[in-house]
């Protein structure tokens, strides 16, 4: 191994190149400081490459073919439907290619230095990056951990060719006649649903009570409606006990209502959870305040027990999801060129790609209700909106959260076509501290999905337009 002989000297060293880390990079180099980034794999991290993008495209196909499959209603028919498996790949995979050569871009366009290697704490101001060559050490004022990470792996459910993790779920050369999901959060029902769509038998099995546990049951309700259309067993309260691997696909016994099943497919699915990459670093020798499953403990600033290092995204608690980390990562590097800056998680959006699709952000109205406000809720169909109707996607609502005394916004829940994207309307507004009346009064183009977040608000407040009020 060839190891470097003097240490490279950096403002800001920032481990980890996805979501958090690459705009942590490029902010901090906007403010003056020379950065270096470190990355294990691949620029882009999980999310660019292996999460959230290529799912997205994945789910995107999937949506096309169904929709190509069953346009009936609006007169559509097309015959004999078919779907180039490789040339979806193809498609995904241009899309990750797209948007990591634009990350690349920019970092060096911000004259951030990218070092790729895994990374080793010395000490408080010394890292040790390595591959399978060398080896070189780096001084820094000031680090950013964001490392990311990892599916969770369970003993009973080793991954293989024929047990999938969610990384390997995105790579099949083959749509799985199929296919059983182990875990009913946002990753295996997104999943679920996208291989759904393209044609395969999907067994869901959850531990818990029911599916999508971070979203209210009314909303939910509507996803699981529409999962069972499309053919999909949904079984909760469910144990998953081990899988046997044969030549051509696996069998999967889990027990439910106190019976054991046995289920064969032609691939497992396992998205039980996400481990954080905070270990194999030197952070506990480095003496790194560390809490439960290995996340790391940060102040209102993102700062770590060590007052020049950070720690953002999946490493450190709270929600999972690409937009914190990247939130965070600005955090990090405004406090470290000395602005006051700090977290607030009050507007923070989460999305999940079902068919249709949910969001929410703030509070719930359960929620507000445990906070101690007296709240004002309402709720308005898509079913009543012409946009939904013209487009011929009728399910879901969009329920506003405000309270009683001024009609603040506290929270907002979407289950619809295009929730993903509407929700950050009324992220905004939250963010801004509006109130319902400020949301009713704002003209919304028509026909829009948009204007079904004006209509929600004049529910609350008690005089809708296009529904009867009770």
């Amino acid at each position: 191994m060839v190891v470097g002989d003097f240490p490279i000297e950096t403002d800001t060293l920032i481990i980890g190149s996805g979501p958090g880390g690459y705009v942590a990079a490029i902010r901090a180099a906007q403010t003056g400081q020379k950065v270096t980034i470190v990355e294990k794999e691949h620029i882009g991290g999980v999310c660019l490459n292996v999460g959230c993008i290529p799912s997205k495209a994945l789910i995107s196909v999937g949506h096309r073919f169904e929709q190509a499959k069953h346009s009936d209603d609006m007169g559509i028919t097309a015959s004999e439907v078919t779907i180039d498996f490789s040339k979806a790949q193809a498609f995904k995979d241009s899309v990750v290619k797209k948007l990591t050569g634009g990350v690349e871009g920019l970092l060096k366009g911000n004259k951030v230095d990218v070092v790729l290697g895994e990374a080793y704490f010395v000490d408080a101001n010394t890292v040790r990056v390595m591959d399978e060559k060398s080896s070189q050490t780096y001084k820094f004022k000031h680090a950013i951990i964001a490392t990311g990470s990892r599916p969770v792996e369970i003993p009973s459910f080793k991954f293989s060719k024929r047990v999938l993790s969610s990384t390997t779920a995105l790579s099949l050369t083959e749509i799985p006649g199929k296919l059983v999901v182990i875990g009913g959060g946002y990753i295996g029902t997104e999943l679920g649903t996208a291989y759904a769509n393209l044609g395969s038998q999907v067994t869901i099995v959850e531990g818990g009570d029911d599916i999508l546990a971070g979203f209210e049951k009314q909303m939910t309700s509507i996803v699981k409606k529409g999962l069972k259309k499309k053919g999909v067993e949904i079984v909760t309260k469910a144990v998953a006990k081990g899988v046997e691997e044969t030549e051509s696909g696996v069998i999967v016994t889990f027990e439910a209502g106190g019976e054991e099943k046995k289920v064969e497919a032609d691939y497992v699915l396992v998205t039980v959870g996400r481990r954080p990459n905070t270990d194999e670093m030197g952070l506990e020798e480095l003496g790194i305040k560390m809490g439960e499953r290995g996340l790391i403990e940060v102040d209102k600033q993102v700062r770590t027990s060590i007052e020049n290092i950070f720690a953002i995204g999946d490493v450190v608690a709270g929600l999972q999801l690409a937009h914190k980390a990247s939130y965070e990562g600005k955090v990090a590097a405004e406090v470290i060129a000395g602005q006051t800056s700090i977290v607030d998680y009050l507007a923070i959006p989460a999305v999940c790609f079902t068919d249709p699709e949910l969001a929410t952000v703030g509070l719930n109205e359960e929620q507000a209700k445990k906070e101690g406000f007296e709240v004002m809720a309402g709720k308005f169909p898509f079913g009543a909106n012409g946009r939904a109707l013209a487009l011929n996607t009728p399910e879901g609502f969009v329920k506003l959260v405000s309270r009683k005394s001024d009609g603040l916004l506290l929270g907002a829940q979407i289950v619809g076509q295009g929730a993903s994207d509407m929700i950050a309307e009324l992220a905004l507004a939250i963010e801004a501290g509006m109130t319902v009346e400020d949301i009713a009064m704002t003209i919304h183009a028509h026909p829009t999905l948009g204007e079904i977040s004006m209509e929600a608000a004049e529910v609350v407040m008690g005089h809708p337009i296009h529904i009867l009020s009770k």
